[in-house]
């Protein structure tokens, strides 16, 4: 008996058949700017390459790819200040590279050894930095969005003049938090960025069916603040519209919603098949759009970059994931005892006393007690 098939796939095309622009010219961002961001767009391009290997070769659990989203990310990420909050969901390793978070440490983290920060905790690309005010991501949508607006008042009780960022998806629009966060930064002027990138799909659901709005930029005239939408694939075009959400923040003008339209070329993580709810030339006439060779024509066209030398930023972008992962893999899981660690600042006694029950029944351990 053949399998149902289920309703006809919906194209998010014929609700945004082409990605708008600020039409704006980011001021201060000169050709060697660009090139860094060029760069570390091909950096998580490699990462993404070898990330889906790693997974498939059973060396890693997990990998959820960027392919498509760089511009949006690295435009965004590179328009903040260092000391700004980031509040990612699960896709933000491109924003991770751009606020200069070792590739080692993201590795690590993938891998789960004694080196990850996380202590092996956390899924795969799930990441936490404190160092880089990089909050936890957390896999429930939407979680991180009011989360961002807390940081962003504490902020401002504190006299610091720093913005915070919830990064989410078209589908976490959806969320309950989507309209909390919203809300309580709209009320409370909170100096926050709620960067949307819209891929067009929140897994198999496209984005024809998530919303009746035109535009999800336009929820924010419902809790009375800006919202815009942004060409996501042009890295100019989202550095520019993320400075200026900035600079109206920190001066008291309150939060802002930009959408930035782009595209997950890629699936949404290893645990996903896309062909099975989209077609093929959906994802060609994205790739047409590619934020990498955008960025890479521009700078071409202008006489800052040659084709060589970009095929040398490639190569090098893969010899570094290739080096960090040699580096990387060999190191062992994290000591078992430190699941008690971080549960206090200090080890209570019951909590010394269950420790040394655990590695005494460890294999090995010969009753060993620490």
């Amino acid at each position: 008996m053949a399998r149902p098939s289920g309703p006809p796939r919906e194209s998010p095309l014929s609700v945004q058949a082409v990605p708008v622009t600020s039409g704006r010219a980011p001021e201060g961002l000169t050709a060697a700017d660009r090139k860094r961001m060029l760069r570390v767009m091909l950096l998580s391009r490699a990462l993404d390459e070898r990330g889906m290997t790693l997974q498939r070769q059973g060396r890693i659990g997990f990998y959820v790819p960027v392919e498509g989203q760089e511009g949006a990310q690295v435009g965004c990420a590179v328009a903040l200040d260092p000391k700004d909050w980031l509040c990612p969901g699960y896709r933000e390793t491109a924003v991770a590279l751009s606020r200069g978070i070792p590739l080692r440490q993201l590795l690590s983290q993938l891998y789960g050894d004694r080196a990850d920060l996380c202590q092996g905790r956390q899924m795969p690309n799930h990441f936490a930095f404190r160092e880089f005010r990089f909050v936890s991501a957390s896999s429930p949508i939407g979680t991180q969005i009011p989360h961002a607006v807390g940081l962003a008042l504490a902020a401002r009780l504190k006299g610091e003049k720093v913005v915070s960022v919830a990064f989410f998806g078209d589908g976490a629009t959806s969320s309950n938090d989507f309209h909390s966060g919203m809300n309580f930064a709209g009320v409370y002027r909170a100096p926050v960025i709620f960067f949307c990138q819209n891929n067009q799909w929140a897994i198999s659901l496209p984005r024809s069916k998530q919303t009746r709005s035109e535009t999800l930029a336009q929820k924010a005239e419902a809790y009375g603040f800006s919202g815009l939408q942004v060409d996501g694939n042009d890295v100019e075009a989202v550095y520019a519209a993320v400075k200026e959400a900035r600079a109206r923040a920190i001066a008291g003008g309150g939060p802002t919603l930009i959408e930035a339209v782009t595209y997950r070329m890629g699936p949404h993580t290893t645990s996903d098949d896309p062909r099975r709810y989209r077609s093929a030339e959906e994802l060609a006439l994205w790739k047409s759009r590619d934020p990498v060779e955008r960025l890479k024509e521009t700078l071409v066209r202008e006489h800052a970059l040659t084709e060589e030398e970009f095929d040398q930023f490639l190569e090098a972008a893969r010899a570094e994931v290739a080096a960090a992962i040699q580096e990387v893999e060999p190191l062992p899981p994290p000591d078992p005892g430190t699941l008690f660690d971080d549960v206090f600042a200090r080890r209570t006694p019951q909590l010394e006393e269950q420790r040394a029950a655990f590695l005494a029944e460890l294999p090995g351990s010969g009753g060993r007690k620490e």
